[in-house]
């Protein structure tokens, strides 16, 4: 299957309706994704990534329907992740000789995944393709996410390939970003951002900043996930800029586990002090047991301070708290503050470890948090409401 979506420039991917999970189990696609591989047709003829390595074959067969393989002169390889470069490998076979134009950790990448001695082309920032009326200009975009990352820009159609930058898991027949669900669109977007990009935000910002300092005029945005940006294809870049920024919305998280509903009940007192105290904040509460990890992590990001529970068990925490934990603190949020609670029965180390995880998460903890023994009482309830609303103090 393939559309044309500019003038000589053919979308040639893949829409994987079924895909619920990613990176492994990391991510959750709830509403599937793409696989966005692009054809460029001028004097000469560019491939712009492929699709996931399940597809390889499909993939080649399909672009041998759109263009003779043999006719092929370019292949650019924007990023060597599998879900872009998987069928490489099988499209290689057919045609063996045609460069490959990647980074320099690029080729580190494509050779220690595939082990192919292909014709690697090594580029850098600033280099040009020629493809007869149009040329290809090469932006290294390092860690954005992998060290191999670029952008490529494509002269006189004004279109920039940006590969996994600004793009979400959104498997759609509608291929254009004007005619998605608007709502479902930008929430995957800032999902996507928060789990996967949220580490590299410095960066993110850098080279954003340095593109538009490039002056390129811009037409459209070809992701590799997702939705093409044609209509007012700068929104999602200052939306990035948004996010890159140490973003927060007026918003608190609550995250929770519990054994015997205990930390549950705590969770609920605590959001009923916080909404006592501050009518106007967004408050959510997430059982860590029971709701998406992505989910919450999207929310987390999206908060200004976040509240973490957990029953006490075996002088620690629950596990889905502790993974939790471990998460956050590898995505490195910025500029948020923090506080623990849990209920115990008789050794109570769980608000202690908790409140330890998300000062080596970088968070700001406010205070020493809150614990609650066995079930707890009206006093209790009472002293976890005084808890949520002297935490709202204290932003």
């Amino acid at each position: 299957m393939h559309r044309e979506i500019a003038d000589g420039v053919f979308w040639a991917g893949k829409i994987d309706w079924e895909l619920k999970k990613f990176h492994g189990d990391e991510y959750s696609t709830h509403r599937g994704s793409s696989y966005n591989s692009y054809l460029v047709k001028d004097e000469k003829i560019a491939l712009i990534d492929t699709v996931w390595a399940p597809f390889s074959k499909e993939y080649v067969e399909n672009l041998g329907k759109l263009v003779d393989l043999n006719k092929i002169d370019f292949i650019i390889a924007n990023h060597g992740e599998v879900d872009h470069s998987g069928a490489l490998q099988e499209l290689m076979r057919n045609i063996p000789d045609t460069p490959v134009y990647c980074t320099a950790n690029g080729v580190k990448s494509l050779k220690g995944q595939y082990h192919g001695d292909w014709n690697f082309q090594v580029v850098k920032t600033g280099d040009r393709l020629n493809l007869g009326s149009r040329e290809i200009v090469f932006v290294e975009a390092p860690m954005l996410h992998w060290p191999d990352s670029m952008f490529t820009y494509l002269t006189g159609s004004n279109i920039l390939f940006s590969n996994d930058a600004f793009g979400q898991h959104y498997a759609s027949e509608f291929l254009y970003n004007d005619l998605v669900d608007q709502e479902e669109l930008f929430a995957e977007c800032i999902k996507y951002y928060a789990n996967i990009l949220t580490p590299f935000s410095v960066l993110v910002k850098k080279k954003i900043e340095e593109v538009l300092a490039m002056k390129l005029p811009l037409s459209m945005i070809c992701t590799s996930h997702g939705v093409i940006w044609r209509d007012r294809p700068e929104q999602i870049v200052h939306r990035y800029l948004e996010w890159a920024d140490s973003y927060s919305e007026n918003m608190i998280t609550i995250v929770y586990d519990t054994m015997w509903n205990n930390t549950r009940i705590m969770a609920e007192q605590i959001a009923e002090g916080i909404h006592g105290k501050d009518p106007l904040v967004n408050i959510r509460l997430h059982n860590a047991a029971k709701t998406d990890k992505n989910d919450i992590i999207t929310d987390i990001f999206r908060s200004k301070a976040i509240l973490v529970g957990s029953s006490t068990i075996n002088r620690g925490i629950l596990t889905s708290i502790a993974g939790l934990l471990e998460e956050i603190r590898g995505l490195g949020f910025k500029n948020k503050k923090a506080a623990a609670f849990g209920s115990y029965g008789w050794s109570g180390e769980s608000v202690k470890m908790i409140s330890e995880g998300l000062k080596q998460a970088g968070f700001a903890v406010v205070n020493e948090g809150f614990r609650a023994m066995w079930t707890p009482g009206e006093e209790a309830k009472r002293e976890c409401a005084e808890f949520g609303a002297g935490f709202v103090e204290q932003l």
